[in-house]
């Protein structure tokens, strides 16, 4: 005994959602492909990598100085109390949240879309920019070679010691800001997905639905 059959001039009972399909707005066909997510990502990252060059340049120069003082044979902290010290990673946690935020908005005004492969884009983009912020900075601030820089300024004189990131958990900064902005961003401002219509069976044998009248 075989189960009866549908009507060929009946409608399925589920109806293909919208963009479902080969011709729907968000469906495979108009999805990118793997590879393409990949170039994405590797671009978004590349490019907030860059910019880890302004974190560099904007530590070096408003960070504050530690100031170090010589005897002739040991160097000292000029002030024991100071914050010079902490400074130094609070400054950069806020310039590269800064940054961050403005990396997450100029890649969304970019693509106007969210996705894994733009967040994951910017989480690494974040790190490599933060490495290359934190050791350019190193590199444009004051020498890192105290005991030399100490002998040639001569003793009892003050003299600015070399930056120092102290906070390792500082590099993630830039991350964590990046995707919370986009998140944001894409929730508030990002295209809508469509909402499925659903569509009521209609019993086995009856007739179909009058065509719509001629205008």
């Amino acid at each position: 005994m075989t189960a009866p059959l549908t009507p060929h001039d009946q409608p399925p009972p589920f109806p293909p959602y919208p963009g479902a399909g080969p011709g729907g707005g968000d469906g495979k066909g108009d999805r990118p492909s793997p590879v393409a997510e990949l170039g994405r990502a590797a671009l978004v990252a590349v490019a907030v990598t860059v910019c880890g060059v302004f974190l560099g340049l904007l530590w070096a120069w408003l960070s504050p100085r530690v100031p170090l003082i010589s005897d002739g044979k040991y160097i000292y902290l000029k002030d024991t109390e100071g914050e010079e010290a902490i400074g130094g990673d609070g400054t950069f946690v806020l310039i590269a949240l800064c940054l961050g935020a403005l990396t997450a908005l100029g890649v969304f005004l970019w693509y106007r879309r969210g996705g894994v492969a733009v967040v994951l884009g910017l989480a690494v983009g974040g790190v490599l920019a933060s490495i290359v912020g934190w050791r350019l900075g190193i590199v444009l601030g004051p020498t890192v070679h105290i005991k030399a820089h100490a002998k040639e300024v001569g003793p009892n004189v003050v003299f600015d010691g070399p930056l120092k990131l102290r906070a390792k958990s500082a590099l993630v900064a830039w991350s964590a800001a990046a995707m919370l902005v986009h998140a944001g961003l894409t929730s508030l401002f990002g295209p809508r997905d469509p909402q499925p219509v659903y569509v009521a069976p209609q019993p086995w044998g009856a007739p179909p639905p009058p065509p719509p009248p001629a205008q």
